[in-house]
């Protein structure tokens, strides 16, 4: 895969938002009393973990105009991301969402607005234009004006030869027309170069029952080059060209928050591809990022630097089956 050219190694444009993940462990909101404020969005957060780990990371996105903005934007400088192309409206409110710290897919709820309101003629050009992958998620393109915003950053990025990523993380709670939302992915799959489904993704967007090697088949149908399948306990897939390159086991390990697993993955994969490293050793990378996520509240840990991933893979034997 040819790796392209730009100052920034990541733009992802979609929601940036703030979470609120309760302090005790709940499987329902029901039971959450008691919460603490975190910088969220799915891309907003694989921006920061792309900074973390020694990258050059911007968004945008919208905010609305009073102190949660302000919150918005400190957090993300704070870990060394490019807030100029974010937009603030002051007569929106930026977008959170509460969710339960749990050991599992977490229940949540959205309470939306300025993030969708990000519109095609808001979109920095300059960004695309200095950016080495495009990132940006479902959710973000599940309402307009944001969808045709996103649609606009990936033509342009795919006329500039960028990589362009795309999250399906699809949930009917987000979307509830289903047919809209796999029409409107099928559409923006046809400029992706690479996606990281979960299993849970996969279900909910191709129904229960398939083969892990017939739901990446469904995703390479769709367009992109490169697909990587989390499986969670049951480890990762990687599939390139439609040709299955090998699985990767998940290792044992105490959960103590799932919130943002995801993204931190996607970060570190993207980080690693971005150094020139072969796909089994970006997901090697990938998981030992998003094992130091599952076993932390919030944020990566401090220790977690691109140098001290490096080191802990030099220390390991391929771990990856064909």
């Amino acid at each position: 895969m040819n790796i392209p050219e730009g100052n920034l190694d990541l733009v992802a444009v979609g929601e940036t938002l703030i979470d609120f993940i309760s302090v005790a462990e709940a499987d329902h909101l029901a039971e959450a009393a008691t919460f603490t404020r975190y910088l969220g969005g799915s891309p907003a957060n694989i921006a920061v973990n792309v900074s973390r780990l020694g990258g050059r990371a911007a968004v945008v996105s919208k905010v609305g105009g009073a102190a949660f903005s302000q919150f918005v934007r400190t957090e993300l400088q704070r870990y060394g991301v490019c807030t100029d192309f974010m937009v603030s409206d002051p007569e929106a409110r930026t977008s959170m969402v509460f969710v339960t710290r749990s050991q599992r897919t977490p229940d949540f709820e959205v309470f939306r607005d300025a993030d969708f309101r990000l519109a095609p003629g808001e979109l920095a050009v300059e960004a695309i234009a200095r950016a080495r992958v495009v990132h940006a998620s479902t959710f973000a393109a599940s309402r307009e004006p944001c969808r045709s915003t996103i649609r606009l950053a990936f033509r342009l990025a795919q006329e500039a030869g960028k990589l362009i990523s795309f999250d399906p993380n699809y949930s009917p709670r987000i979307w509830p027309d289903k047919t809209e939302a796999v029409g409107v992915m099928r559409d923006l799959y046809r400029y992706a170069t690479l996606t990281k489904p979960s299993l849970d993704d996969a279900e909910r967007l191709l129904g229960p029952g398939l083969s892990p090697e017939k739901y990446i088949s469904h995703f390479h149908e769709l367009g992109p080059r490169l697909v990587i399948l989390t499986m969670g306990r049951d480890g990762i897939l990687m599939s390139e060209a439609g040709k299955l390159l090998g699985h990767v086991p998940a290792r044992p390990l105490t959960v103590a928050d799932a919130t943002g697993a995801g993204d931190s993955f996607w970060a570190g994969f993207l980080v690693a591809l971005l150094d020139g490293n072969p796909i089994e050793r970006c997901v090697l990378f990938a998981r030992e990022v998003v094992e130091a996520k599952l076993t932390n509240v919030g944020p990566l840990p401090d220790w977690v630097t691109r140098d001290a991933i490096y080191q802990r893979l030099a220390a390991q034997p391929s771990s990856a089956s064909s």
